[in-house]
């Protein structure tokens, strides 16, 4: 006789389900090669993000590399003693890819889910109840629209301390009108499905008709844009530490960047540019790898073309 409560029983169901879901996935990106390698770079930008300051095996900023006579090793090419060179400061890439992996993945992870998540809100409320408000919210998409990303985003970050969570504010602030016109497409078409109608019929107020009715439905677009707004905030924040907006605080691979290109070494320390520069460039292409293989499942055109 089974002494497992109901409790027990569901969180179980919920497990295996979860589970399974997780197989499915997994199965599902093995058939696309590319959209599998893509899995595996993210997975190792996720431990990087996580763990790369604590294995950094020195401090990025104050560890100077020497030689056996105590000379700073400047523009060093890799050696044992700095498998990734050194740069013009003496400094260890290595230590810096790895510390810089961190605020990186921050920028990314939370600027690509805020952007997401504000977008989907903007347009499902914008596409759901029409009138006025979709009017306001769509001109104020418009606005957003106009506005060019890095002119404002250096404007603003002139007149305050750039930090990590300050640039991922901004970024958010900015790149959320992507995904709120494409969710607002989707549920102008959504919202006037039978499924729909029906529930309105039978008395379910707007608030839950939207939430539990038409958000499911275009949720997938939702991530799908959640995770190319990861790969947007990545490189958004690149590009603003490599103007020299970043956080002076930190090591991003932006700001390493930035560096060799302050120093006039850009063309001759190739094992200073390259680690940051393809790690940018890798995290950023299999993100939209990832992305495109659940394009083609989510997005109905491409469906019915094939």
């Amino acid at each position: 006789m089974s002494t497992e409560t109901k409790p027990e029983a569901e969180l179980k169901k919920r497990v295996e389900g979860v589970a399974e879901t997780l197989r499915d996935q997994f199965t599902f990106l093995r058939r696309d090669r590319l959209a599998f390698a893509g899995v595996v770079i993210v997975a190792a930008f996720v431990f990087l993000g996580l763990l790369g300051p604590a294995l950094a095996p020195h401090d990025p900023i104050e560890y100077t590399v020497r030689d056996d006579a105590g000379s700073m090793l400047r523009l060093s090419e890799p050696t044992g003693a700095a498998p990734f060179g050194t740069t013009a400061y003496g400094k260890d890439v290595l230590s810096q890819f790895l510390a810089g992996a961190q605020p990186t993945f921050i920028v990314g992870l939370f600027g690509g889910i805020g952007t997401g998540a504000l977008g989907f809100l903007v347009g499902l409320v914008s596409g759901y109840y029409g009138g006025w408000v979709d009017e306001v919210l769509m001109r104020l998409t418009d606005l957003t629209f106009s506005l060019p990303f890095t002119p404002m985003a250096l404007l603003l970050l002139t007149f305050v301390t750039p930090s990590v969570w300050l640039m991922t504010g901004i970024i958010v602030a900015f790149l959320w009108k992507m995904p709120a016109r494409v969710v607002r497409s989707e549920v102008l078409s959504v919202r006037e499905r039978t499924f729909v109608k029906s529930a309105r019929a039978s008395g379910a107020s707007d608030l839950r008709t939207m939430l539990y009715h038409v958000a499911p439905n275009v949720l997938p677009i939702g991530f799908l844009y959640t995770a190319y707004g990861i790969a947007w905030a990545i490189a958004a924040q690149a590009s603003l530490a490599f103007l020299g907006f970043g956080d002076p605080t930190v090591t991003s691979w932006g700001r390493m960047l930035r560096q060799v290109f302050e120093s006039g070494n850009m063309r001759v320390a190739w094992w200073w540019v390259l680690p940051p520069a393809l790690g940018i460039a890798a995290i950023t292409t299999s993100v939209f790898l990832i992305g495109r293989a659940y394009e083609e499942v989510i997005n109905p055109e491409i469906q019915t073309e094939q």
